[in-house]
């Protein structure tokens, strides 16, 4: 068997219809798992699916616990069960100061990059203690480590993936479960149209390496961490951040 198969296994993405979800979606695929691309747009999830054979396209709104639960029992009786999840999908926020920022701003944050990650993996777990294996990655993000000005809902959010892989890590770690998150620095994808052009220049010029990140590069350290070669790793944050943070 080729190092990191992911023969026979269902791999869920979420975020998986476009950037560095699809990239991901697309790289454990060609891995041999079937991938469950879930998404909020669903149009754009079915489009992507259609590039990647035998993927599944799902609607799932991972603010909402009884949508990820009804995913996870869909994903069960359709494929048989679920080996990888990979919370992916998040939003970067609005880039302003903390005095220009609202309370809702700072919900919205929170809605998707810190319960989203809760709902998901609360979601699977039952069905990953059962079967005593699973693979559990988040994309945290270096902000969530430096801490990014004008971003202190996406950064504090970060944060808590981090620290929230950490403490999961530990929950199950007997339990043939690894629990872990990939840091990178910016990273060219659509999301930075939601920042000002101000704001990825102040990220870029802090990578050693001077580039923003491709998703492809993302998806390679994911496809490690969602393997079975990857059994002795749990509750770690890996950096793809082209130098910026070294510790």
């Amino acid at each position: 068997m080729p190092f990191f198969s992911l023969e026979n296994q269902t791999a869920i993405v979420t975020g998986g219809a476009t950037g560095i979800g699809e990239a991901i979606a697309q790289r454990l695929a060609k891995a041999g798992a079937t991938v469950v691309i879930a998404d909020i747009n669903i149009e754009a999830a079915e489009a992507t699916a259609k590039t990647i054979p035998g993927a599944i396209a799902l609607k799932v709104d991972i603010t909402d616990p009884a949508s990820t639960d009804a995913a996870t029992a869909e994903i069960i009786k359709r494929t048989g069960r679920i080996d990888v999840l990979v919370n992916n999908a998040g939003i970067a926020g609005k880039a302003a100061p903390i005095t220009e920022q609202t309370l809702d701003d700072w919900h919205k944050c929170i809605a998707v990059n810190m319960d989203g990650v809760f709902n998901f993996v609360k979601s699977v777990l039952p069905h990953m203690k059962e079967k005593q294996y699973g693979r559990i990655v988040s994309i945290a993000s270096i902000a969530g480590k430096e801490g990014n000005p004008n971003m202190v809902a996406y950064s504090a959010t970060k944060a808590a993936v981090i620290g929230f892989t950490k403490s999961i890590g530990k929950e199950v770690a007997t339990q043939g479960i690894t629990v872990n998150a990939v840091a990178p620095a910016v990273v060219q994808t659509k999301i930075l149209d939601q920042l000002t052009p101000e704001q990825v220049g102040y990220m870029t010029a802090k990578i050693p390496m001077g580039r923003t990140g491709k998703p492809d590069e993302i998806a390679a350290v994911v496809h490690f961490l969602a393997s079975p070669d990857s059994s002795f790793v749990t509750g770690q944050c890996y950096d793809a951040s082209g130098g910026r943070a070294t510790y």
